[in-house]
């Protein structure tokens, strides 16, 4: 596999970034255009990435396609659309968003976002995104989140057998889905369950850890790799049997010492199982 993440540079420029990467030991990493404004420097960024071995792995499209405002779930596609291309055009391993929500916070709960008609809706929309693009060198995947489908091996599964795309792939997250304290403390039982369902289909995974907390009700925060309870050990050895290519980025830090830290601790991981990254 491929430990990847991001890293922050004051003047960044395709080789500033390429270099900080390549010090940071990472060989994988989120696409570094953002839009339109920058993306006459892509083949810049695509070059310096291949000299120094680094995989630009995901393309986020984070929106929400499955609003209730019609427009905002226009607008959403539309945008999705646009970056499974840019996805393709490179080569990534995936374009990722989440399914999003019924409700109006993009990535939050809602009441009807477990149902068969959402199921359906997410279905129709993702179907709708592949088919314009019709990609054959990346996929387009669903984050899990623990409150809209895909919310676990078994109804991504289902996902994938709906869609029925082959450019419809897997994005695998296992601590978005730690949302009780039985699978808190059974982690490595959820991740090997979900490797032997949809290992074939996996492209890419992020890694962070979860931690919970002792006071009522459940509290579950998202923490620093090395500083919660997801099983790393299980977590790598299973990634470890899928493509040398799938990558594992590193996520939601804020400074260039916090995905130091990160790394420090799955390198050591990794180093103890003899796994290369």
């Amino acid at each position: 596999m491929r430990l990847g993440g991001q890293v922050f540079v004051e003047d960044k420029n395709p080789e500033s970034w390429a270099n900080a990467l390549k010090q940071a030991g990472f060989r994988a990493t989120t696409c570094p255009i953002n839009g339109d404004d920058d993306l006459g420097e892509l083949d810049d960024y695509l070059k310096a990435a291949a000299e120094h071995d680094i995989l630009i792995s995901e393309v986020g499209a984070w929106s929400n396609p499955i609003s209730q405002n019609e427009e905002t779930r226009r607008v959403a596609i539309a945008y999705c659309i646009k970056r499974l291309e840019l996805a393709e055009r490179i080569a990534a391993q995936c374009c990722v968003n989440i399914a999003g929500s019924r409700g109006e916070q993009w990535d939050g709960p809602d009441p009807d976002n477990f149902t068969d008609e959402t199921f359906e809706l997410i279905v129709d929309t993702t179907r709708a995104i592949i088919d314009a693009v019709k990609p054959e060198r990346t996929v387009f995947a669903l984050e899990m989140m623990p409150w809209v489908f895909p919310d676990s091996a078994d109804s991504y599964l289902s996902l994938i057998k709906a869609i029925d795309r082959k450019g419809f792939g897997v994005h695998f997250d296992p601590v978005n889905i730690v949302s009780s304290p039985r699978t808190y403390y059974r982690n490595g039982a959820m991740i090997r369950d979900f490797f032997a369902k949809l290992g074939p289909y996996i492209r890419n995974c992020h890694a962070k850890d979860i931690l919970l907390r002792s006071h009522l009700t459940v509290h579950l925060d998202e923490v620093i790799p090395g500083r919660g309870m997801l099983d790393y050990r299980t977590f790598l050895t299973e990634l470890n049997k899928l493509h040398p290519d799938t990558t594992l980025i590193i996520e939601h830090l804020s400074t260039n010492d916090e995905y130091r830290q990160a790394a420090d601790y799955i390198r050591k991981t990794a180093s103890e199982l003899n796994i290369p990254l």
